[in-house]
């Protein structure tokens, strides 16, 4: 399924779990949930073949759904395997976590058994963790109170070998999520039923009542009744226990606010677009601590055949646990595993984001194209009018538009009208831009210095630092030590740069520091202080090592690819590195 090391395929693989895992929110029926779960793991997460066995009130499991085999789905849905004989599965094999996997040298004890299961012959594995056509894997499923809801079943990786950590981690979510999303649907069944026989069955008002507010108050998520119309719209009526734990509020408190006096202010424009019929979104709401949680809203109108809407039933899911969960495996695939450092593919985000395809000429400003068609007309002299441009200022004091060169003190030049061909140079800068990549088209161009002497222009430098030494302490003391080390150097590269910087691992023992806002001098000091901050002694299990480092320095300028930006700052460090003796490199 993954590659464990590619943080690229972890983030495609994130996409397809959040794209599925959504799927599991969309289904309007019980059997459309256990339809759309076997669909997403064949879809989304690598396995030709699944199935989902449910637990029915008697305690035994119905093959419910099954996805990937049409022959397979009509041989086995709907049959039945008794519990003791899913029970003895659950406690055999190889504990995974949550999962359960029984390798085909064992399986064979449970080909007699009366769980429905299909199986292919095939050759034993050629290699450790090649899937054979008997290995089997289970994800149990379990409601909120820990009692089991159903059992997922999956076979036949579409690479052929048994799931690796990020595999199995992926599957295990996706359970989880599973059986929530089969507890709402059961909860909505409920809920419809109750709000039905509200509506139909006058005579057994008193019943249906009670059934509605059972399913009400014991919902193992929130619940609210809000008011719909009038001066009072949205003003809550009556909420869960559930919904009053998760915000820690009682509900004599709470039936003074309506969501949009709890939800987060980023998120109030989501909760308006949601306040109707089938609305559903997920956003934070306010606890009494005055933190936030993320919750997902489940909107209904429970309607009076004669009067039209009443209220809004809304079904409030704490989403917290898979927001972190979603937010820590972004966090993985876009940062080294060792360091915590951003890695490769997030600095070469970073780094791009700051970048266009245009390179950045230097040119006159706006001001001084207009001052040089102006010049030399009866009367006016447009340096003379303005004390030339350089003295021309802000409500602050310091010069408007760039010093020589064009470059503004953070690095960033503004295009002028005659930096590109045609452009009219009696146009003011206030004027809309005739396409979207004319003169005025919003991005601020990222520059660089001229020469490494600093003439004063900032700019967004890229420092390119190798380790000295370090291959050595590898081969010496082995990679716990070298690992040890880089964690350290990691430590003291971040701990040198100010707070909106950026210190990325690159691979091996590379890192890159980005850095804006600095001259050629500011670049060189920050080398210095960096390459004097990782030099002291490193201290792993009581043993001292030492390693150098050689710094390049490379300038992001518009018109440049981040690889390009890179290998200017690595071309850089060789030569600083070449331009220094061994001797004076070595530090381990």
């Amino acid at each position: 399924m993954e590659t464990e090391s590619e943080p690229y395929v972890r983030l495609a693989t994130l996409r397809q779990l959040h794209r599925v895992v959504a799927e599991l929110n969309t289904a309007r029926s019980l059997a459309d949930t256990l339809q759309t779960v076997v669909d997403g793991i064949v879809v989304g997460l690598g396995y030709e073949l699944a199935c989902v066995n449910l637990v029915r009130p008697d305690g035994d499991l119905v093959v419910a759904a099954f996805a990937g085999d049409p022959a397979a789905e009509a041989l086995i849905t709907g049959r039945v395997g008794s519990r003791a004989s899913w029970e003895r599965r659950l406690t055999m094999g190889e504990n995974w976590d949550g999962l359960r996997f029984i390798p085909h040298t064992e399986g064979w004890v449970l080909m007699e058994d009366d769980v429905p299961q299909w199986h292919t012959d095939g050759p034993d594995p050629r290699f450790e963790d090649e899937w054979h056509p008997e290995d089997r894997l289970y994800a149990p499923m379990y409601a909120s109170g820990g009692e089991l809801l159903g059992v997922i079943s999956v076979d036949r990786p579409r690479n052929g070998r048994r799931p690796g950590a990020w595999g199995r981690e992926a599957l295990q979510m996706y359970a989880f999520q599973a059986a929530i999303a089969i507890s709402n649907a059961r909860l909505r069944a409920n809920m419809q039923r109750a709000l039905v026989r509200l509506e139909r069955e006058q005579q057994a008002l008193r019943a249906s009542e009670e059934s509605f507010r059972q399913a009400f108050e014991y919902a193992p998520s929130g619940m609210a009744i809000a008011e719909m119309g009038g001066d009072q719209h949205g003003r809550l009526l009556r909420t869960n226990d559930a919904l009053c734990r998760l915000l820690g509020r009682p509900a004599s408190v709470l039936r003074r606010y309506s969501f949009s006096d709890l939800v987060h202010p980023e998120d109030i424009g989501t909760l308006l677009r949601t306040s109707a019929e089938g609305g559903r979104a997920e956003l934070r709401l306010g606890r009494r601590d005055g933190t936030y949680v993320w919750v997902s809203l489940r909107n209904s109108v429970v309607a009076d055949a004669a009067d039209g809407p009443r209220f809004l039933l809304t079904h409030v899911e704490d989403i917290e646990e898979r927001k972190r969960h979603e937010l820590q495996l972004a966090h993985r695939a876009s940062h080294d595993s060792l360091t915590g450092l951003p890695n490769s593919a997030e600095l070469r985000a970073r780094l791009g984001a700051r970048l266009c395809r245009r390179p950045q000429s230097v040119r006159a400003s706006a001001i001084e194209a207009l001052d040089a068609a102006f010049e030399g007309r009866d009367g006016y002299d447009g340096h003379a009018a303005h004390g030339g441009h350089a003295a021309h200022a802000g409500h602050d004091g310091h010069p408007v538009g760039a010093e020589a060169g064009g470059a503004g003190e953070h690095g960033f030049q503004v295009d002028g009208p005659d930096r590109y061909p045609g452009a009219d140079p009696f146009e003011f800068p206030g004027a809309p831009p005739a396409a979207s990549d004319g003169p005025y088209d919003h991005h601020v161009h990222t520059v660089a210095p001229a020469t490494d002497i600093d003439d004063g222009t900032k700019g967004l430098a890229v420092l390119f630092c190798d380790l000295d030494g370090f291959k050595s302490i590898n081969d010496r003391f082995g990679h716990h030590t070298g690992d040890a080390v880089l964690i350290e150097v990691a430590r003291r590269l971040t701990t040198g740069v100010r707070d909106g910087d950026t210190v990325a691992r690159l691979g091996g023992d590379e890192f890159v520091v980005l850095a804006d806002g600095l001259g050629a001098a500011d670049a060189a000091d920050l080398a210095v202080r960096l390459r004097n901050a990782i030099i002291p002694p490193i201290r792993v299990d009581g043993r001292a090592v030492r390693v150098g480092a050689s710094f390049g320095i490379g300038w992001a300028s518009c018109g440049m690819s981040a690889d390009e930006v890179l290998r200017s700052a690595d071309q850089r460090m060789y030569i600083e590195k070449r331009s220094r003796s061994k001797a004076h490199r070595r530090a381990g």
